[in-house]
Parts: structure tokens; sequence; C-alpha cells
């Protein structure tokens, strides 16, 4: 029962950020993040082409899925890829990954012997 549980748990974090990236402007905030570093909401909203509602609304939906930190200063919140939060993703590709290459692998057997 408990592997069931973790097994779910993992899966509703990849889903969580499948979804989270699914959306091209959160991941253009997240990519601009990775390359500028910690950047408060008024400065995502000049580059971001979109309001600051929607850029504060965007930036919840990364760190739910745990892409990104916040932290306050005054009236601020600057924040932060967290790089680390796509290991699940990576995870999950790596595995997929090596089972398509291995299935390549045997068409291209099965190819060969023609």
């Amino acid at each position: 029962m408990i592997a069931h549980s973790y097994k779910e748990d993992r899966s509703a974090l990849r889903d969580a950020l499948f979804k989270a990236l699914s959306d091209g402007t959160r991941r253009a905030i997240l990519e601009y993040l990775v390359r500028e570093g910690e950047q408060s909401v008024h400065a995502l909203t000049a580059v971001s082409g979109v309001s600051q509602p929607m850029v504060s609304r965007h930036l919840g939906k990364l760190k739910l899925a745990g892409l990104v930190t916040a932290r306050r200063a005054g009236r601020e919140t600057y924040y932060t890829a967290h790089a680390k939060g796509l290991a699940p993703i990576v995870q999950w590709m790596a595995v997929y990954g090596a089972l398509w290459s291995q299935r390549f692998t045997a068409l291209e057997d099965l190819g060969d012997g023609e």
C-alpha cells in the first residue's frame, strides 16, 4: 500500500510538472529565470509581455510544481528557478528514452536481416 501511494505521488508530481510546462508563457518565464537568475515580479512583468496579475498567476503555478522558489523583500517578491524541480521529468524521460532506444535498435536489426 505504501509503495502504491508513493507511485501515485510521483505520478501526480510529474502531471503537475507537465501541466506547468505546457504553457508557453510559463516556459518563457522559467527559461528567463534560468538564464538571468533571481528576478522580481515587476522585472518579469516588464519582459513577459503579459499583465502583472497573469505573471503572478503563472509564477504561482510554477511554484506549486516546484520549479521556482519565492522570497519576499519589502513589497516585492523575487523568484528563482529551481532546476532540481525538473528531476521527476528527467527521470521519467530517461526510462522511456532507454526503452524507445532499445525498440529502435531492434527495428534497425530487423531491417538489417533483409
